[in-house]
């Protein structure tokens, strides 16, 4: 039971502060309006960033799960429960630092957060008993793998960095096939489905961006 209520406390609290960034919004400006502000190619379009709502629901019933007295116990909950509280801290921290323009910062976060998916991730796949052990998991790492280069991305327009001498398009071309390559090792390797289609999801909302 404790671990079910540390890991609905830790959820709860990352989707109130996602939902106050917005409404409230922190520093008088939204996520998106941030995100809009410079021309980075790699950034998509707005509606791409509903898959928050799916991945929000793919994780309350991870975490609700968990409340059943025979799952309570399993070492997926064991192993899982303390990575999972880290990766809720860095994405509410994220928002701050996002909404108030520490953006290298932000990336910084932006990184902490995806490793400790990637080990979130993998605590998922050792000890799943079934597919929504992993799912949430899958969609989340896919998102902030996607979330990670764009936040990357923004930064070093924001800090003028001139890409080695190459234009927009071409960098943003390296980026695809950056991704597309990550895609393509977790479809093969992992043969994770869900995370592949996180990325085509993404890469549908940059073409429609641009």
């Amino acid at each position: 039971m404790i671990r079910f209520m540390i890991n609905f406390s830790a959820l709860a609290f990352v989707i109130f502060i996602n939902y106050l960034a917005n409404s409230l919004p922190f520093n008088n400006q939204t996520t998106g309006e941030i995100a809009n502000r410079l021309p980075v190619l790699f950034t998509p379009a707005g509606y791409v960033f509903s898959i928050w709502a799916l991945i929000y629901f793919l994780l309350f019933i991870w975490v609700l799960r968990g409340f059943s007295k025979k799952r309570q116990d399993l070492p997926l909950y064991k192993k899982a429960t303390p990575l999972f509280v880290i990766t809720c801290t860095f994405n509410s921290f994220w928002l701050f630092l996002w909404h108030y323009e520490y953006f290298l910062l932000s990336a910084m976060i932006m990184v902490s957060l995806l490793i400790s998916l990637i080990f979130l991730y993998q605590v998922a796949r050792k000890h799943a008993t079934g597919i929504m052990d992993i799912l949430p998991f899958s969609v989340y790492l896919g998102w902030i793998s996607v979330a990670t280069i764009a936040n990357i991305s923004y930064v070093l327009v924001h800090e003028q960095w001139d890409r080695f001498g190459l234009s927009d398009v071409l960098w943003t071309v390296i980026m695809f096939l950056v991704a597309t390559v990550l895609a393509l090792f977790f479809r093969i390797q992992k043969s994770d489905v869900a995370y592949p289609l996180v990325f085509v999801w993404a890469f549908i909302g940059i073409g429609v961006k641009i």
